[in-house]
């Protein structure tokens, strides 16, 4: 299986968004581009708790901070989210038939456990 992007640009993109402060701050600027000020105001969090979270979705590329005098606005970057979305697209055949494919494990599984039992009785009486 291919990545679409670099394993550990993967690996930072699924740790920034693991946050749930995070995951919030990337839906609304998924609306609109905002002040730091805003988010914070938005999500009820600290100048401070804001920046950190800002930081880490700087550093995984998902947000883009543009200054404009004393303001810094936030954008986010939807090509790293195309790069998540790329990644779990390759899935997209498992997952369109989940229910299918948990029973066909299921039967696979019974099947070869017969057969394991069957093979494992005729071995045992070649032997006598």
């Amino acid at each position: 299986m291919k990545a679409a992007i670099p394993t550990h640009k993967l690996d930072q993109l699924f740790d920034a968004l693991a946050n749930e402060h995070r995951r919030e701050i990337i839906y609304s600027l998924g609306l609109q581009p905002s002040s730091i000020s805003q988010l914070a105001s938005l999500r009820g969090l600290s100048l401070p708790a804001i920046h950190k979270h800002i930081k880490v979705l700087e550093s995984a590329g998902l947000i883009i901070r543009q200054k404009s005098g004393r303001v810094n606005f936030i954008t986010l970057n939807r090509t790293s989210l195309r790069g998540v979305q790329a990644w779990l697209n390759q899935f997209r055949t498992y997952w369109d038939s989940g229910a299918q494919t948990l029973s066909n494990y299921a039967d696979t599984a019974e099947i070869k456990e017969k057969i394991g039992k069957t093979q494992s009785t005729h071995t045992s009486r070649e032997r006598k």
